[in-house]
């Protein structure tokens, strides 16, 4: 009860930093499309009322509940096969939780806290939700990681000068330092006890934290890696067709992601190639994962604006653009700040 007071304090106190990094999302949001728009659209922009026709917005819906319920449903069965079940109404709000904070905070470091704090609160161990996160989380690094050198080697659309020797060099060590640390973190969790005690330690040697919070958090850091460990271990061991269908949901959710741009482009009538858009998006969410700005903001829009600019029209480039970040994105973001309020409402009333 303590650990959940606690956790509810910080998020309620963090209202502050959360403001600042959602002005700073809209600033490089603006900047980016800005961007878009009159380094590679040549300051071209007219909206296009075939995006409001019946049939898209009929797919685009369809798309829409497949990319949602695909995202609930890979952590549902993450958390089946650690051994705990949640009512799907529960891990639906955790899905638009997740994508409001890990779009609104750098590096996405808020979505994983924000999901553990939403886990324990419904009843889930530290270690159990630290762990079905992660794993998550992993699973998707390992499919998108893993298609990327092979699209980069293989797209025309992104040979030649903008991929150096250097860039496709730069890609390779980011890739291997990233599953590196993954791998370590599954199977050799023991490893970085150390290196984050010592982080610890010299928190408190600056007495940036006190004696009591820093004995707390050292003994809750061997406590919890250790039960992450074992967490996963059972995860390995766990029954198979929740295994299965864990993986076969991330790469659901994954293929529903990337689909978007080709689906708004046949609705603008583009004769698209599929796996070229699939291959662009895949390389996108890529850099995204590296970007330091809340959301990957700004970025996302210019790599999307720099790598789509030659197979659409300068008037549409910025709206796709737009509209496909207003889909995979921004929709979930406002979803997730109500149930994220209701939830810190709810919280609050019970330590009332």
């Amino acid at each position: 009860m303590a650990d959940d007071i606690e956790r509810a304090d910080q998020l309620q106190t963090s209202g502050r930093r959360l403001v600042l990094f959602g002005l700073l999302f809209l600033l490089l949001t603006g900047a980016g499309v800005y961007a878009v728009y009159h380094q590679f659209a040549g300051r071209n922009f007219e909206f296009d009322t075939q995006l409001l026709s019946p049939g898209l917005l009929l797919a685009v819906s369809a798309l829409l509940l497949v990319y949602f319920a695909s995202d609930a449903l890979r952590l549902h069965y993450t958390l089946r096969t650690l051994g705990h079940t949640l009512p799907l109404r529960k891990i639906v709000r955790l899905v638009f939780i997740n994508l409001f904070f890990s779009n609104i905070t750098p590096m996405a470091t808020g979505g994983g806290f924000a999901q553990i704090w939403y886990l324990t609160r419904h009843g889930v161990p530290v270690a159990r939700a630290t762990a079905a996160t992660t794993i998550r989380t992993v699973l998707a690094v390992i499919f998108i990681f893993s298609a990327t050198p092979v699209f980069l080697l293989t797209m025309q659309a992104v040979s030649g000068d903008l991929w150096s020797s250097r860039i496709i060099t730069a890609l390779a060590f980011f890739i291997t330092a990233y599953l590196a640390f993954f791998l370590v973190l599954l199977f050799k969790t023991r490893w970085l006890i150390a290196p984050l005690s010592g982080i610890i330690a010299g928190l408190h040697r600056y007495h940036a934290i006190n004696d009591c919070r820093h004995d707390r958090w050292q003994f809750k850091l061997r406590r919890e890696m250790l039960r992450f460990s074992d967490s996963f271990g059972d995860y390995l061991k766990g029954e198979r067709r929740y295994i299965c269908l864990s993986v076969f949901f991330t790469a659901t959710f994954l293929l529903s992601l990337f689909s978007f741009p080709a689906l708004l482009m046949v609705g603008l009538g583009y004769d698209v190639n599929y796996l070229l858009t699939l291959g662009l998006l895949v390389v996108t969410t890529f850099i995204m994962y590296f970007s330091p700005t809340p959301g990957a903001s700004g970025i996302s829009e210019g790599v999307f604006g720099s790598f789509f600019q030659n197979m659409l029209t300068g008037n549409h480039l910025v709206l796709v653009t737009v509209a496909w970040r207003f889909l995979t994105i921004y929709l979930g973001m406002l979803v997730g700040l109500v149930v994220m309020h209701r939830e810190l409402l709810k919280a609050h009333r019970r330590q009332e």
